[in-house]
This record gives C-alpha cells, structure tokens and sequence, in this order.
C-alpha cells in the first residue's frame, strides 16, 4: 500500500506540473521555482511533513521536498542561532544535493561540448 500511495502523490505532483506547463504556459524554470516555493509555503504551515508521513517517496522525491528542507533547515538553525543561523540551516541540509549537482554537471561539460 505504502508503493502505491508513493505513486499517486508523486504522480498527482507531477500531473499538477504538466498542467502548469500545458495550460498556464508556465516555462519550465517557473514550474520548478513554484514547486520549491510551494514545498517550503506547505512546510511553513506544518503540512508537509503529514505529507512526507503519508506518502512518504511520493512526497521526498519530487522537488516540492528541496523547498521543504530549505526551510526546515533554516527555521532549525534560526532556533539556535538566531538570524545567521537562517543562511547556516539552508545549506545544511541541502548542502550535499546542491554539491553533487554542481559535480556532475562540470563532469559532464568536461565530457561533453556545452552550448553557450
């Protein structure tokens, strides 16, 4: 049951993006700045951590969860060590995602011919 609560959130996720792009004409960078911003907006309220109870990969991988840990990093940080603490717990816990992003893609533009 937990496979397939995992695959009917995420999917509702990833259906809500597609109509983003088709209906509204979003670009696929607004999509993605709505759902990090949306992540950390439902976190702000308590709500996404519910979401992470209930479906639990359906809600942790999609990109709604960076948004999520951005904030609850910060807001954990913020507890402890007052306004620095804001910059400290953003990159606390998304420090190891937002590493091996910036790796792999100047692996693959060593590799690889990039345009521009």
């Amino acid at each position: 049951m937990e496979y397939l609560l995992a695959f009917v959130v995420g999917g509702a996720i990833c259906v809500v993006g597609q109509l983003l792009l088709d209906i509204f004409k979003f670009t696929p960078a607004h999509v993605m700045s709505s759902f990090v911003v949306s992540g950390a907006i439902l976190d702000g309220f308590g709500l996404y951590d519910k979401l992470i109870d209930f479906a639990g990969a359906g809600a942790t991988v999609p990109i709604t969860s960076f948004g999520h840990s951005l904030l609850h990093g910060a807001m954990a940080q913020a507890k402890e060590h007052g306004f620095i603490g804001i910059g400290i717990g953003i990159f606390e816990l998304t420090s190891a995602g937002i590493s091996a992003a910036i790796l792999f893609a100047f692996i693959m533009a060593l590799i690889f011919k990039p345009k521009g």
